[in-house]
Parts: structure tokens; sequence; C-alpha cells
């Protein structure tokens, strides 16, 4: 599969890109080696490969989830600029 000027225009139209003309011809280079490229990896016999689910065999050590407050109510308002008894005031954002 080879990737022409008009291809390249109209990714690039898909892709909301604007290209002068040597970015055109660059581009087209790219796609074209990147191309050649999976050709010659299809070429390879991967049938005896298992697919790769993992980068590696390490295993992720997590810890509980477990829901509790960190900080109290008052020392959470404690540095508020503006506050009003139990909440944050802040500025009026609709009309």
């Amino acid at each position: 599969m080879n990737i022409d000027i008009q291809t390249i225009r109209n990714l690039a139209h898909l892709a909301r890109l604007e290209f002068d003309e040597t970015k055109e011809q660059e581009m087209m280079q790219d796609l074209n080696k990147i191309l050649d490229w999976m050709d010659k990896l299809r070429e390879l016999d991967t049938s005896a490969v298992e697919p790769l689910t993992h980068l590696s065999e390490e295993v992720n050590v997590l810890r509980e989830d477990i829901a509790h407050n960190a900080i109290s109510h008052e020392e959470g308002l404690r540095n508020a600029p503006k506050k009003d008894s139990d909440y944050f005031r802040v500025p009026k954002v609709l009309d």
C-alpha cells in the first residue's frame, strides 16, 4: 500500500491539519516508510508467540481502599479565605 498526496490531503483535512507542499511530501515519505515497515513485520511468523497482556511480570501491590476522614470539618475550613459557618464561600458563578 502506498500513500499519495491526495491521501495525505484527505488525512490532513480529517485531522484539521494544514501542510505546505514540502511538509506534504515529508509526511507522504514518512507514512510510506511506516507502511513499508509494517509490511516487513507481517512477514514474520508469530503463530508460536503468545499475545502480550502485560509489559512485565511484576504484580501491583495495592493497599485496601478504605474511606476515612484525614482531617476534620473544622480543620478543612480553617484556612478558607471566606467561610460561612460550615461552608466555603465562593464567588457567584451563575447569574
